[in-house]
């Protein structure tokens, strides 16, 4: 990968544990970046059960199959250039938080082309 390293997807309870994100999502991310033009902040990407729990996930946690990850993002400006990115290149599942934002290539398991909020 160009823009990342496998580690920064890792579970923190799990070194390498990256390797285990789908190669699809972390060819979108390279793609976004690169039109992006700025660094993406990966805040969570693989999760193990034990710490999916720890962090709130559900149970059914897209992360938990390495299929999710949360970018960071603060403001509202960035916020409307990345989920403009993230439609742009395939996404159909985006969550939007205060801090972060999460997607997902989860389609065939959970519905398609939703937005929610946190």
């Amino acid at each position: 990968m160009k823009y990342f390293d496998y580690h920064e997807f890792d579970s923190p309870d799990i070194q390498g544990s990256g390797q285990l994100m789908s190669k699809e999502l972390l060819e979108i991310l390279e793609e976004v970046r690169e039109h992006y033009g700025r660094p993406i902040h990966i805040t969570s990407g693989y999760r193990t059960e034990s710490h999916n729990a720890k962090v709130g996930g559900t149970p059914n946690s897209s992360h938990l199959r390495g299929l999710a990850c949360d970018v960071a993002c603060t403001n509202s400006r960035d916020r409307f250039h990345l989920v403009r990115l993230f439609i742009e290149y395939g996404i159909t599942r985006i969550g939007i938080a205060n801090n972060f934002i999460h997607i997902d290539i989860d389609d065939e398991e959970k519905s398609e082309q939703v937005i929610w909020t946190y």
